[in-house]
């Protein structure tokens, strides 16, 4: 264990995260080693390190957290499904809205899309990402109707990848509004600090995805 005093109810909210296409296996066991030291919710990581990342952290209590439609959101209901399925090792999915069908006005294709992979995860928890900062406010508040609406567990700010699209406390808050108390509320994107992930948790987060979770949970302990 870490002799680092650290906040370890804030580090329970934490998907520590590590998604960047280039990532190595010495940096993903790296990860591991961080999350099963600091006790973090989960690891996040691309599908592809799922089954390595379940045996790293075999009897930490830590999940794996895979991503599926990972950045783009932007194909086929049935290859998200499929990717779900082959993430067999993980915990928890967080999947990307398909975000080009939101802002066409088709909302059957969006419930769809994410029916189908709350049915692959079979009871596992499934996140969905809306991308906030590409959709306006009437459409950030019907993607969480819908993701609510189709089985989903969480709604989750961003990927952290689309240019300027981060997590803000205003869409945390208007998230948490829209799918009440029985649902979770995941921000990510651009969350650094403990005063950042404070702002998100009180604006109404319940979960929090971020590279920076030991600086986080070790800043003013």
């Amino acid at each position: 264990m870490t002799a680092q005093p650290f906040d370890r109810d804030l580090a329970s909210r934490i998907d520590h995260t590590l998604l960047k296409p280039d990532a190595t296996a010495a940096e993903i066991a790296g990860l591991c080693r961080e999350a099963r030291e600091y006790q973090f919710a989960s690891v996040c990581v691309n599908t592809f390190w799922a089954a390595r990342c379940r045996e790293l952290l075999r009897d930490s209590g830590v999940k794996v957290c895979c991503v599926v439609g990972f950045p783009l959101g932007a194909m086929t209901p049935r290859a998200k499904a499929f990717e779900t399925a082959e993430a067999a090792a993980a915990d928890e999915i967080d999947m990307v809205l398909n975000i080009g069908a939101l802002k066409s006005g088709d909302e059957m294709t969006v419930e769809q899309d994410i029916r189908g992979v709350v049915a692959a995860a079979q009871g596992r928890p499934v996140k969905v990402i809306l991308e906030t900062g590409l959709l306006t406010q009437p459409e950030k508040i019907q993607a969480c109707r819908i993701a609510r609406d189709a089985g989903a567990a969480f709604v989750k700010t961003s990927t952290g990848f689309a240019a300027g699209c981060v997590a803000t406390a205003e869409d945390v808050a208007l998230m948490r509004k829209t799918v009440g108390p029985g649902m979770g509320v995941k921000a990510s994107g651009g969350i650094r600090s403990r005063a950042d992930a404070m702002r998100m948790i009180e604006s109404g987060a319940s979960r929090l995805g971020t590279r920076s979770g030991i600086v986080i949970v070790t800043q003013e302990i």
